[in-house]
């Protein structure tokens, strides 16, 4: 019985030690170690700690990285004992005591575990990122994106936008859907988009971002007045400031093309407002940006509008004076520049015109170099200047050039009427007759057609679907190797002759382009997308019809009656020209058939050091254009010259 109790004696200390060590190591205190109780006590905290939340944070835990395992990050590899002893790996240190950090009161990092050792998590089961599943899906779609993957991108943004389950995301994968469609050349469809994260609101998240791409989109289309209306709609939002100056620009051509189109419904008060808020806008770009040369042509014409013409003529030279060519400007400010201070040089040109000063109006129009979108233009108007001062043979020269095969398809109507006016007033009354039965026989059945369209009293997009029916058969025609249709193809192109029709019909171009060109991603075809694109695309075509429609049956109509206008004076050049006939003929039979009616005049061909005298013999030469002069042999027989001396008020042209 004794020996039997002996073991069960001696065990019983153990347990009472053991029970204790298991809990937190301070029943056994060691005389020569009395602070090790604490520190053991802190290590095997911190262990309970990281072995607690090891086991029990979740797969989409947001914690840090670093409160998984920072003890390969914040420890050496040196602190920590290659092979730990068994005691210590039970919670006992018996080794040399550390003063220093026993007395620290931040608990220790684990030791890093053993090489080889399993993890208690996989990382599937761990996101350390934060990131939830739903947002790995708009990441792929963006890293699609970004690897020039534009297709796929598309549709998954496509797809993230309409999944019920992704409603948190849906207009981050719009903006995603606009950024992928502007990369495919898609820019009306980009337009779409953006647009509607526009009309959200300014207190969306994407909303300056969308303002941005307006910007990239106008730059992108052949018609940048397709974003103007957008512009407009958004005119008090904080726009980003490095776009503010082309903003009010921008805003201010919506306000000149609105003002234009109230004057010509005859609304003078609405039209002058709009005119007054385009110039308020335009002041506001500063000399040092980019647009501020378009600004100032853009008030200028506000002040031509109004009749102000001294202003109007300070604003234009002041044009003139910032875009003289400088080596400082990129390539597509180069141009912009350039066409800028033409159009400059064009309404100075007019403006003097209208005050009658005809030199100072050549002069201008001289500034316009052969080859420029606006020297035809420059051409016919300046032979007006010249006719009005006498130079009968320069306007003749001009007349020409504009005549030539290489603008068959140009439309001057009134050519023809100066020059039976010039031959008239050089008793050449056979050819002046024979000029204006020419005017008639070529735009009398203009007139006919015009007279058609505008009776039938169509809808606003029927004008532009007549126009585009045109368009189409001359295509057609081309192809097939014949002729348009003479008389359609003038009414297109007075038609076209309006700058914002020309403009809108090209969008419209662009519209039907981008909706043929998404055959060419096959990924996309029979998709939800694709059907979204084609009737996004579609309805913006019905509106930009729509519009050209307006501007066709207003333009149209104007040509009508500016047609009508020159048909009744060529029957009164005609009536004149009778006349002066009747009247040589009563005065031949006076004096017995003796009388003549014209005389040769007398004419030299002698020319500037500069030029060369070479005789015209039908042919047409592209290097010879705009330098022709008509030389009249024969005219009335109380003049020496063709050319006739007439006063003008003007100065000499200015330098």
């Amino acid at each position: 019985m004794f020996r039997s109790l002996r073991p069960l004696v001696l065990l019983l200390p153990l347990l009472i030690a053991g029970g204790a060590w298991g809990q937190t190591f301070q029943g056994l205190d060691s005389p020569q170690q009395p602070k090790k109780k604490k520190a053991a006590k802190k290590s095997s905290s911190t262990k309970s700690a990281a072995s607690k939340s090891s086991t029990t944070a979740p797969a989409s835990s947001t914690a840090p990285a670093t409160s998984v395992a920072p003890a390969s990050a914040t420890v050496p590899a040196a602190s920590a004992p290659a092979a730990t002893p068994a005691k210590a790996q039970e919670g006992l240190d018996l080794s040399s005591p550390t003063p220093a950090k026993a007395k620290q009161e931040m608990p220790m990092p684990p030791p890093p575990p053993k090489k080889g050792t399993a993890p208690t998590t996989t990382f599937e089961a761990l996101d350390v990122s934060g990131r939830t599943a739903d947002r790995q899906r708009l990441e792929a779609a963006n890293a699609s994106f970004n690897r020039g993957e534009n297709d796929k991108a598309a549709l998954a943004a496509w797809e993230l936008m309409y999944d019920p389950k992704m409603a948190p995301l849906q207009l981050e994968s719009q903006y995603l859907l606009g950024k992928t469609l502007y990369r495919m050349g898609q820019y009306h469809a980009a337009l779409g988009e953006f647009s509607q994260i526009l009309a959200r609101g300014k207190d969306t998240k994407f909303f300056s971002k969308s303002l941005e791409w307006l910007f990239f989109i106008s730059h992108k289309t052949v018609n940048e007045s397709v974003i103007l209306d957008e512009v407009a709609r958004y005119a008090n939002a904080d726009w980003p400031e490095r776009y503010r100056d082309e903003f009010h620009y921008l805003l201010a051509r919506y306000h000149f093309v609105r003002g234009r189109a109230l004057d010509t419904v005859e609304q003078k008060a609405e039209a002058a407002k709009s005119f007054e808020e385009a110039r308020k806008l335009a002041l506001t770009i500063p000399p040092s940006s980019r647009f501020y040369a378009q600004a100032r042509y853009l008030e200028g014409l506000t002040w031509f509008r109004d009749g102000k013409m001294p202003m109007a003529l300070e604003a234009m030279k002041e044009v003139v004076r910032v875009t003289r060519p400088s080596g400082n400007r990129t390539p597509a400010d180069a141009k912009v520049a350039d066409a800028t201070r033409d159009l400059a040089f064009m309404q100075l040109a007019r403006i003097h015109y209208g005050a009658r000063q005809n030199r100072y109006a050549l002069y201008y129009y001289g500034k316009i170099e052969r080859g420029k979108p606006q020297w035809l233009e420059a051409l016919f108007e300046s032979a007006w200047a010249n006719y009005r001062i006498g130079q009968y043979e320069q306007a003749l020269g001009n007349l020409i050039t504009l005549s030539s095969p290489f603008f068959r398809d140009e439309y001057f109507p009134e050519a023809l009427i100066l020059k039976a006016v010039i031959y008239y007033e050089n008793c050449r009354y056979a050819e002046s007759t024979a000029i204006i039965r020419e005017f008639e026989r070529r735009y009398k059945p203009v007139y006919d057609a015009l007279d058609d369209l505008t009776r039938k009293n169509m809808e606003a997009a029927d004008y532009y679907a007549v126009l585009a029916d045109i368009q189409k058969k001359n295509r057609a025609a081309a192809k097939a190797g014949q002729s348009p249709d003479i008389i359609l193809e003038r009414v297109l192109k007075l038609a076209l002759s309006d700058k914002d029709l020309k403009n809108t019909n090209e969008s419209i171009i662009e519209l039907e382009n981008e909706l043929e060109s998404e055959r060419s991603h096959p990924s996309l075809n029979n998709t939800d997308l694709a059907k979204h694109l084609q009737d996004l695309l579609k309805k913006q075509r019905s509106a930009l019809i729509q519009k050209a429609g307006l501007m066709a049956k207003a333009k149209l109509e104007q040509e009508q009656n500016e047609l009508r206008t020159l048909l009744g004076n060529g029957e009164r050049i005609k009536f004149e020209t009778t006349t002066k006939e009747k009247e040589f003929l009563e005065e031949q039979l006076q004096a017995g058939g003796r009388r003549a009616i014209v005389k040769q005049y007398k004419y030299s061909v002698a020319v500037n050091d500069d030029q060369l005298y070479w005789p015209f013999q039908g042919e047409f030469w592209r290097d010879e254009l705009g330098t022709y002069q008509y030389t009249l042999t024969k005219g009335c027989i109380e003049r020496k010259t063709g050319n006739k001396a007439v006063s003008d008020a003007s100065a000499p042209a200015a330098k």
